[in-house]
């Protein structure tokens, strides 16, 4: 039997008179004819969302007309994805030539605590903008107020504060589970629920955490920009001209594509009943919300932005200016 114990600094795990130090992660093994193919694909994708994240980020650092608390949560989601990406992909694309890749038992958890992590704070940041939306359209004459400098970091700083307890709760609940002599990890990272899986000992503290603070933390930012789009709508609809009314719905639709692509997969693997349980449903849904959602989201925003395009625009003319006056004799 394996005994978890998250505050202990041995990074071995033991059973009896064996040391057990690791686990192995058998969400994408692929035959050799596959794996060139799968490789690049993958680091592809890695790429072009660390570059569009890093571009976003860049542009409204960059662009004065940019710096609102619209875009200001907007550079924050981009910083939260581009976190959120490394803490699976690197490692995965490291395991995908292995025949048996593994994970640490120190390794593991790190991965736990910073995927929860990054996990929570995405759906915060995505009602932190709903609300900017809210305000913008619903109380324009209040925005300045109601999304002072002062009430935005608030509003940032706050969600990685629960982030981070919520994920700390979670690896303490994990540490007083006796987990049994199963070291394969149906998945391609360290996540709570195959863990939990693997418990010989009683998990209904841990299976009602993740039902109620997991939750919680889901549904409540999600109910969140439900209503608050809800409301926006009821405004717009009063709204008599239908160039305003476009235009009205055109800066949300952005938001809304993003947020029904990450929670679509997140109720996939998180939230469907037991019996619907399937691995490789897991393992797809899996890929949409740690690979394709912050991939996607440069685009989503960018795309259909006026403001995003042209400082985009900016910051590539500033980029080619200083590279030319780099290569002048």
């Amino acid at each position: 039997m394996l005994n978890f114990s998250l505050f202990r600094h041995s990074r071995t795990m033991h059973q009896g008179n064996q040391s057990i130090s690791k686990f192995f992660l058998l969400g994408l093994t692929v035959g050799s004819e596959q794996q060139k193919l799968i490789f690049m694909l993958f680091l592809c994708m890695y790429l072009v969302t660390m570059v569009g994240n890093l571009l976003i980020i860049l542009a409204i650092i960059n662009d004065a007309h940019l710096h609102s608390p619209m875009y200001f949560f907007l550079a924050n989601l981009s910083f939260n994805d581009i976190c959120f990406t490394t803490t699976t992909i690197p490692k995965m694309l490291a395991d995908i030539p292995s025949q048996r890749p593994t994970i640490s038992f120190a390794g593991c958890l790190t991965q736990m605590y910073f995927f929860m992590l990054l996990v929570d704070l995405d759906n915060f940041l995505l009602a932190a903008m709903a609300y900017d939306r809210y305000v913008a359209i619903c109380h324009p004459l209040h925005y300045a107020a109601l999304l002072s400098p002062k009430r935005c970091a608030l509003l940032v700083v706050t969600p990685w504060v629960i982030s981070n307890l919520v994920s700390i709760l979670h690896l303490s609940l994990l540490s007083l589970l006796t987990i049994c002599d199963q070291r394969k990890i149906p998945h391609f990272f360290c996540d709570l629920e195959p863990i939990v899986r693997f418990a010989c000992s009683d998990t209904q503290i841990n299976d009602l955490t993740i039902l109620v603070v997991g939750g919680a933390v889901i549904f409540i930012p999600f109910t969140f920009i439900i209503v608050s789009y809800a409301i926006i709508c009821c405004t717009v609809l009063g709204v008599t001209s239908a160039k305003g009314k476009w235009r009205t719905f055109s800066t949300c639709g952005s938001h809304l594509s993003a947020v029904a692509l990450f929670y679509g997969s997140i109720v996939g693997v998180y939230f469907l009943p037991s019996s619907a349980y399937s691995a490789e449903r897991d393992k797809v849904a899996a890929i949409i919300y740690t690979i394709v959602t912050p991939m996607m989201n440069p685009f989503i925003y960018s795309l259909r932005n006026k403001d995003m395009k042209g400082a985009l625009r900016r910051l590539f003319s500033k980029k080619t200016f200083f590279w030319r006056w780099l290569a002048l004799p």
